[in-house]
């Protein structure tokens, strides 16, 4: 068979859809027809709200030699893959002299690094994300410039934290001062905001709901030419991909009448899954399948707001996270918080394992990202925004010495930890937010 070379962003196209393709063989110039095609970075933070129980995540022991904290023991399996930092904060997220309104700030400063404006007006102002610094630069290089999920709806008015808007407490990402990227919270919505033609109208995705055609049915044509252009490893490859295309499509489908079912005792829209497990679950597929087929390489999730009183009855908590979060050292509240911890760290680690799972280039999916996953809250039952609960996955193309715990021994920014992230996904800035400079602790 004469090897073709086909372009990166190749995409297989049907009626109101197009679907981008994972990394391939195919896509290495002809003149290096031995070599495998260089995978981009990707970049995604996922934030958590409240704070977390830090005795119970801190780990013990520095660099190669350390053991994770009980919280994060569910991590132990992916060891090479993680970098543990401690000594990060938000300074911007403390009062400065605003008064109450913690959880607000967390949430606002968490990618900014900026004080937002205390008002529950619409003059908010806060500043830009470290996401959507990196979507300006390299965004046009895909098909969405950055992806925003979540888990819980959000409000653009009102006062939701001591008179802090809630457009704070809601958002994480920022593409202006006074502009937040409002999140996806409905796995169908943002599986067709992914693979949706730009160009598709109403009609047609009615259409294509009435007949409950896949996908992968709509571009069958495409797909069938472009396998007769592959060797047998991608041809392989694309089988397996368009394998978890459909098992994701019938995930959301599944969760959609179980939504339907519970919806009138389910504290979630009838349109989404019926517990919050299967909704995380399913966020993380959809940002996993966003980065294989390269529809983008910056991407946010809330796996709840600032403040969120959600509940975890999946681990036996039934009262409200925030509430539960003011603890007082009260035994019974700091067990039921670290169930929650453990349960959100738990449902990462599946996310990382399957990025981990996914060949790309000479490793993993994950190998070629950077994943961000903590809050700008650490003692929730204090309100502190020191010693923060940060955890890095990912080796950022082999750009960054995984395997370890970083302790900085100091408060520094973490919008140094941003900079040196950005830097990494080739936007290049000399500063974000309230940043001193770079974490160099990172590099290889």
């Amino acid at each position: 068979m004469i090897r073709t070379s086909i372009p990166r962003r190749t995409f297989l196209k049907g009626i109101g859809v197009s679907l981008g393709l994972p990394y391939l063989e195919a896509m290495a110039p002809l003149a290096q027809a031995k070599t495998i095609a260089t995978p981009p970075t990707r970049m995604a933070f996922v934030f958590f709200p409240n704070g977390a129980i830090m005795p119970n995540w801190r780990p013990e022991g520095e660099g190669k030699n350390f053991k994770f904290g009980k919280t994060m023991e569910s991590l132990e399996s992916l060891r090479d893959d993680i970098t543990l930092i401690t000594g990060l904060a938000h300074d911007k997220a403390r009062s400065n002299g605003d008064g109450a309104g913690d959880h607000a700030r967390c949430a606002s400063s968490f990618l900014t690094g900026a004080q937002p404006v205390k008002t529950s007006g619409a003059n908010i102002k806060v500043g830009i994300s470290v996401d959507q610094v990196a979507a300006e630069q390299v965004g046009l290089a895909t098909k969405l410039p950055s992806l925003e999920i979540g888990v819980e709806r959000g409000r653009s008015a009102g006062s939701c934290d001591s008179g802090y808007s809630c457009a704070y407490s809601s958002n994480i990402s920022w593409k202006t001062p006074s502009t937040p990227m409002a999140k996806e919270i409905v796995p169908r919505l943002a599986f067709e905001r992914l693979f949706g033609s730009r160009q598709e109208s109403k009609s047609s995705a009615q259409r294509r709901d009435f007949y409950r055609k896949s996908i992968l049915d709509l571009v069958a044509e495409d797909a069938i030419e472009l396998k007769q252009q592959l060797g047998s490893t991608d041809r392989r490859k694309v089988d397996e991909y368009f394998q978890s295309v459909r098992d994701l499509e019938r995930q959301i489908h599944y969760s959609e009448e179980a939504g339907r079912d519970l919806g009138a005792v389910v504290d979630f829209p009838t349109e989404n899954p019926g517990d919050r497990r299967t909704h995380i679950r399913l966020m993380y597929d959809l940002m996993t399948l966003a980065f294989q087929t390269d529809s983008t390489r910056i991407a946010t999730f809330m796996l709840a707001n600032a403040g969120s009183q959600g509940t975890y009855p999946m681990v036996e908590v039934n009262d409200g996270h925030h509430q539960l979060s003011h603890h007082r050292n009260d035994e019974e509240k700091v067990a039921k918080l670290s169930r929650i911890d453990r349960f959100l760290i738990d449902e990462f680690a599946r996310f990382l394992e399957k990025m981990k799972s996914i060949p790309e280039g000479e490793g993993s999916l994950l190998d070629h990202s950077m994943i961000v996953y903590g809050s700008a809250i650490s003692d929730g039952n204090r309100h502190r925004h020191e010693d923060l609960p940060i955890i890095m996955a990912g080796r950022g193309g082999n750009t960054i010495q995984s395997g370890r715990h970083i302790n900085l021994h100091r408060e520094i920014p973490m919008n140094n930890l941003f900079l040196s992230l950005l830097d990494r996904v080739g936007a290049k800035v000399e500063s974000i937010g309230d940043s001193s400079g770079r974490l160099t602790a990172l590099d290889v």
